[in-house]
């Protein structure tokens, strides 16, 4: 396992095979992003993404807070980057090369559970709560923000969250979609780490392809030629006879991404 940052309150990347760690290092003031914050997140998303060995990314946190968003005390200060750049970096995040899995641990507020809702995966603990307080601050919200809360969870619920900030609880959180799998929260990192299993485990080619042109058929994109082009790419790989060789002789596939 290779560490590339310290721990030092900025989010830390750690490799590991197959899986990169994103962690989030300031459990004392809920885990929020500074605009420092967001220029590491940005590095690390930018070395995971050119890392092909690398297949899925996790983002957990420390303390009892997953994440609550930016840090919009920053927005008084005059170097300070719009909220905007924060919805960038969600974005980046949301078109990340590896599958994206959130381990959600407590409270996860405002531009978190955007965070959140940019990866493929969001498991949750039962003592997960949420909200979006963003409106009811005076802050109008980025447009990633808006479309992923839309296209996620629906117009009703993403107007119920943002216009009416309300809290809402684990259960309610499952119900809507927001969370893809609900634990205790002894089994958080169990069920985790046997998605991270499921997920490595794939045949590397479908696996990014088919979860990039997902994400963009839901945005409305949806390019026929580049799905076609990877089908016939997937059908000449070695991944393919090996995969077929594997389900004859009743093994798991080792597979090589070629």
């Amino acid at each position: 396992m290779a560490q590339a940052h310290p721990t030092d309150g900025m989010p830390q990347l750690t490799l590991d095979g197959p899986v990169a760690i994103i962690e989030f290092c300031r459990p004392t003031v809920a885990n929020r992003l500074s605009p420092n914050d967001l220029e590491v997140l940005n590095a690390h998303i930018q070395t995971v993404d050119q890392n092909p060995e690398i297949l899925v990314l996790l983002l957990k946190a420390q303390g009892k807070y997953f994440c609550s968003g930016y840090d919009i005390g920053a927005l008084g200060q005059s170097s300070a980057p719009s909220s905007l750049y924060f919805g960038q970096t969600v974005d980046r995040l949301e078109q990340a090369r590896p599958v994206t899995v959130a381990m959600i641990q407590g409270g996860i507020y405002g531009g978190g559970t955007d965070l959140a809702l940019a990866c493929d995966f969001r498991i949750g603990s039962f003592d997960c709560n949420m909200f979006m307080p963003a409106t009811r601050l005076g802050l109008h919200f980025y447009p990633g923000g808006l479309r992923r809360y839309v296209t996620r969870l629906g117009i009703d619920q993403a107007k119920r969250l943002f216009l009416t900030a309300e809290k809402i609880d684990a259960s309610e959180m499952l119900r809507i979609g927001f969370l893809t799998d609900l634990v205790p929260a002894t089994e958080l990192g169990i069920k985790t780490q046997a998605l991270l299993e499921t997920l490595t485990q794939m045949a590397p080619i479908p696996l990014l392809g088919v979860k990039s042109h997902l994400n963009q058929i839901a945005n409305n994109d949806m390019d026929f030629q580049a799905i076609e082009a990877l089908v016939r790419q997937s059908e000449r790989s070695e991944d393919l006879l090996e995969g077929a060789r594997a389900f004859k002789e009743r093994r798991p596939p080792k597979f090589s991404g070629r």
